[in-house]
């Protein structure tokens, strides 16, 4: 009974894909503001909390992550600005971290993609302020010796579906509904 057990279990294991467990992350973010007279950016980071790959074999076949987003960070400011602007993203006009400290995206599917740097197509679900939408970017996955890597090419998500609505009371400046994203993760 105990070798069908552990064979039942070798079995699962094989099936569903052996965990990996994330070492290091780097996520990258951008946000567009346009004005009549001038456009700018600001970009920063965000921190994983968590998270895991799973692969079948040498292939990433899943994962999900969790972010914290109290770690939501402009780099391209410092000083008084730097903490104006994180201080902005965290309340309510944007991500409103003190109801929602983190966003998450699970993996659903990855594809074989015919570009020759981002080989796959990761397709999930993003969960940012309560609201979960399917994306999908370009990302070079490679597996070697236990640990698995993936690095996004840089893609874009609509921050209105997620309830990220802020809208200037200055007329004539907006902010771009799409946020640009580089994602870079590895696991063992």
């Amino acid at each position: 009974m105990k070798k069908i057990f552990l064979l039942a279990v070798l079995a699962s294991g094989l099936a569903f894909g052996q965990s990996k467990k994330v070492v290091s992350s780097d996520v990258h973010w951008w946000g567009y503001k346009v004005a009549k007279t001038e456009s700018s950016s600001h970009d920063g980071t965000v921190k994983v909390k968590s998270g895991n790959m799973i692969m079948k074999g040498k292939e990433l076949v899943g994962g999900d992550f969790v972010l914290d987003m109290n770690s939501i960070n402009s780099t391209d400011l410092s000083g008084e600005y730097q903490g104006k602007l994180n201080g902005h993203l965290k309340n309510g006009d944007f991500f409103e971290v003190e109801k929602f400290p983190t966003a998450s995206f699970k993996i659903t599917s990855v594809k074989k993609n015919n570009d020759k740097v981002y080989n796959r197509l990761v397709t999930g679900d993003l969960t940012v302020k309560g609201k979960t939408n399917k994306i999908s970017f370009p990302a070079k996955v490679s597996y070697s010796n236990g640990v698995v890597s993936l690095e996004s090419n840089k893609f874009s998500f609509d921050r209105q579906k997620f309830d990220v609505a802020y809208k200037s009371s200055m007329k004539d400046v907006f902010v771009k509904d799409d946020i640009d994203m580089l994602v870079k993760v590895t696991a063992k």
